[in-house]
């Protein structure tokens, strides 16, 4: 009788001890479950990325680059006169796509992961900073706003006769680079 009760106690502390040591996790109801007709929303944006070591766009080839620039400029405060719009040649300058992902219930000043992708034919946006970007969603409202150095996950190597290539160079990401509106 004395060994059963020994035991039982032995086995009710042991069974306390596994249930005390083992690793338990907090699950969230909205991890759980979901509310019909609650999404998220795709974000998108035109924006531009300076500070390329010559990789930008090329003037010749994407005329937009030129004139998103002389319109930032104008936004800015700097005129150019209209004749030579067509002379000024970047090539630390590309122009981006932006895209992100609003959650549902995200609230004013929540931060964003956006991803930015070339639009012309910049060679790499690797070292570039997006300047201030809206993000629009379909119905045209402004629904965030990005900005903040590129993270890009790839690299590029050239030598006298071959080069390598890892992943892309024209796309990549700002870990919380947009601020909900």
């Amino acid at each position: 009788m004395l060994i059963n009760k020994i035991t039982l106690k032995l086995l009710a502390i042991l069974t306390l001890i596994i249930f005390l040591n083992g690793s338990s996790e907090a699950a969230r109801i909205k991890d759980l479950s979901g509310i019909k007709g609650v999404r998220s929303n795709q974000l998108i944006g035109f924006g531009l990325v300076i500070g390329l070591t010559k990789t930008g766009d090329s003037a010749v080839n994407v005329f937009f680059s030129i004139q998103a620039i002389a319109s930032m400029l104008k936004k800015l405060g700097v005129t150019i006169p209209s004749g030579r719009i067509g002379q000024l040649q970047f090539k630390n300058v590309a122009t981006v796509i932006v895209t992100a992902d609003l959650p549902s219930f995200a609230k004013h000043g929540d931060t964003l992961d956006v991803t930015v992708s070339s639009l012309g034919d910049a060679k790499s946006l690797q070292g570039g900073t997006l300047l201030m970007t809206p993000l629009k969603g379909p119905d045209n409202n402004t629904y965030a706003v990005a900005q903040g150095p590129i993270s890009i996950g790839g690299f590029s190597v050239q030598g006298a006769a071959r080069g390598v290539q890892k992943n892309h160079l024209t796309v990549g990401r700002i870990s919380n680079g947009a601020l909900v509106e």
